[in-house]
């Protein structure tokens, strides 16, 4: 097992000079490394579909959680349902809150995310994810760099302090048009929102069409100041 003071210089070696720009050669790597210690949390937007098919090609098998909060948009789980049915090996499980919708209302009052999103993300999110990452050395992400500022300093491998574990990110080096052109080229599941104007998609209350183009997340909890759900730090280490 590689330490965290041995991760820089074999992250040094994955070229991203190829054609799925270093991804494979870290998913191969991850999975050799942490066999079934490595999780997959996926969100099941267009980087997640490009990403599964990825890890389906490295490891038939592989471990994938989707966080139900039991608020995404009903074409959320339709290319979840289309994923089950194209990779049936692949081991996803969605994963749900210990709080109820209903049980959330009685103990904090009717639309938490509208009142306090960082709350309903920590009950939603944040606590399902530690509960699946407990025991597990690191897990996977679909971060890319150019996503937002605050994913630009992402890594392959990254020391997780939130979830004190190991983050791995293949996508890092992946542009917009690249995944679209992947998805296109290997006929990929995606979620038909991406057709509408939602390139980042979330939760339903707090999700809407990007309002810049520029900006890829400038549709999530537009007009709170909130940026991230609280899963992903600034990824500078």
């Amino acid at each position: 097992m590689l330490t965290y003071e041995t991760w820089d210089n074999k992250t040094r070696e994955f070229n991203s000079d190829n054609p799925t720009k270093g991804a494979l050669h870290v998913l191969k790597w991850a999975f050799e490394t942490y066999e079934d210690n490595l999780v997959y949390a996926c969100s099941f937007g267009i980087e997640g579909s490009v990403l599964v098919d990825l890890v389906h090609q490295v490891q038939p098998d592989a471990q994938i959680v989707f966080l139900d909060t039991q608020l995404h948009f009903q074409e959320t789980y339709e290319v979840i349902e289309a994923a089950k049915k194209r990779y049936p090996s692949l081991r996803i499980k969605l994963k749900t809150p210990a709080l109820s919708l209903e049980e959330q209302v009685k103990k904090h009052g009717d639309e938490l995310w509208k009142v306090d999103p960082n709350q309903c993300c920590a009950i939603r999110k944040i606590t399902p994810l530690e509960e699946e990452l407990n025991g597990v050395t690191a897990w996977l992400s679909g971060l890319r760099r150019e996503q937002s500022t605050t994913r630009q300093n992402t890594q392959f491998v990254n020391r997780d302090h939130r979830f004190k574990s190991i983050k791995i990110c293949p996508l890092i080096h992946w542009t917009w048009k690249d995944i679209w052109r992947y998805a296109h080229k290997n006929n990929l599941p995606y979620n038909k929102l991406h057709n509408n104007g939602y390139p980042s998609i979330g939760c339903e209350p707090c999700t809407q069409a990007a309002i810049n183009e520029i900006d890829l997340r400038s549709g999530r909890w537009s007009g709170t100041g909130k940026l991230e759900c609280g899963l992903h730090q600034s990824e500078s280490q």
